[in-house]
């Protein structure tokens, strides 16, 4: 795990340190004196603030500890480092399966670049953008005619096809399907009309086409 040194904090009894995450950006990772777990939170690229993992718990890593901890980490760089022992009452001792936090798919580096190919002149994510370019992708593909013409449902064929446009776009050919579908929940909230409206019609009409 690399992390920067640690740092003690005033604003509870722990000391704290700053991680890389896997996914791109930083962690903080805070260990309290009086507390057995771990306090975790990601740091948003978008509005520099802590947001604490599902299983940290608020009350005894209040967001003023992630504050001071990012304000004495930045700019430390980072290095490898054995696991921390606190000394003092209930030492705690981290071991380098503690998991990293998670990372909103709003300030994922994937999300950002999905959103940065669709949007038009004028600075707006464009669905007509979105679904001309996975039409013309489905209408090229051999591996989708091929699934059309074996019956495959719309809902398969769209999934494989926004699947692989995505990792083209963002570069990540590791994007989980779970991943793929959290960027197009973010998308599909910009208009209620359904991202992909569009385009489910247009296999709608190639599969009713394959069956004549």
């Amino acid at each position: 795990m690399i992390r920067t040194n640690v740092v003690k904090l005033t604003t509870i009894p722990a000391v704290a340190f700053r991680q890389k995450l896997t996914a791109g950006g930083s962690g903080i990772t805070i260990l309290r004196y009086d507390y057995e777990q771990p306090g975790i939170a990601s740091i948003s690229k978008t509005s520099g603030k802590p947001i604490l993992s599902a299983n940290t718990p608020a009350k005894m890593y209040p967001e003023e500890a992630f504050l001071e901890a990012m304000q004495l980490t930045v700019g430390m760089p980072y290095h490898k480092q054995k696991n921390v022992k606190l000394q003092g009452e209930a030492p705690v001792e981290v071991v380098e399966e503690v998991p990293e936090p998670e990372v909103s798919m709003a300030d994922r580096p994937e999300y950002l670049a999905v959103v940065n190919q669709y949007t038009d002149k004028n600075g707006q994510l464009s669905y007509d953008l979105i679904n001309k370019d996975m039409i013309q992708f489905a209408h090229r593909s051999s591996i989708v005619r091929r699934m059309i013409q074996e019956g495959e449902s719309a809902t398969t064929i769209r999934d494989y096809v926004v699947g692989v446009k995505f990792r083209n776009i963002s570069g990540n050919d590791d994007l989980t399907d779970k991943e793929v579908a959290g960027i197009t929940e973010l998308l599909d909230e910009v208009s209620p009309k359904g991202v992909y409206r569009e385009f489910n019609n247009e296999l709608r009409k190639l599969l009713k086409a394959a069956k004549k």
